[in-house]
């Protein structure tokens, strides 16, 4: 697998080695040594998750304070513009943001680190997301920063406003959000 960091180091691109034929495909889709290489550290992951949402449909930028999650997504089905947002205070790229096409036909994948905030538009007709956390999901301690936070400025490659889940569309902005250390 090739790992790639983006603009902000600790979020990774990870491409698997895909193999193919006239009979089809095959790819790892994960492997906790080469995976734990790519990132630096010990990670343990404890819940998958899977979603399918329609084009326009915004997920996001979500994150807890209290059971931090670091996520491992990929698409298994359509396409998706992938978002994770640096909210830890004492980071150098504390309010940036990186984004990547993530879709069935490249396979990549996006390590999302504990600290930052996720989120995702769905490009194609449907998507179907897959995702690996670190921790479990305690909808008690989500939080969600708006996905359209002028200070953040996530360039969302959609025309229209999104389809939106009320409590995304009620997300905090990055100033008065609560945000780790």
């Amino acid at each position: 697998m090739k790992a790639t960091p983006l603009a902000i180091p600790d979020v990774i691109l990870i491409e698997p080695k895909v193999f193919g034929d006239e009979r089809g495909v095959f790819f790892e889709s994960f492997n906790q040594a080469q995976f734990e290489t790519a990132v630096g550290r010990k990670v343990n992951f404890v819940q998958d998750n899977h979603s399918r949402s329609a084009k326009g449909v915004l997920r996001g930028l979500h994150y807890q304070i209290k059971q931090p999650q670091g996520k491992l997504v990929r698409v298994v089905q359509g396409e998706v513009f992938d978002v994770a947002v640096d909210i830890r205070r004492i980071s150098p790229t504390f309010g940036k943001w990186v984004g990547e096409i993530l879709n069935a036909e490249n396979k990549k994948q996006m390590w999302v680190p504990e600290g930052f905030a996720h989120g995702f538009v769905v490009l194609s007709d449907a998507a179907e997301v897959l995702y690996k956390t670190t921790d479990y999901w305690a909808p008690e301690h989500e939080c969600c920063i708006v996905w359209n936070d002028a200070s953040v400025g996530v360039n969302w490659p959609i025309q229209d406003n999104p389809v939106l889940s009320d409590k995304d569309a009620q997300g905090a902005a990055l100033k008065t959000a609560e945000v780790f250390a």
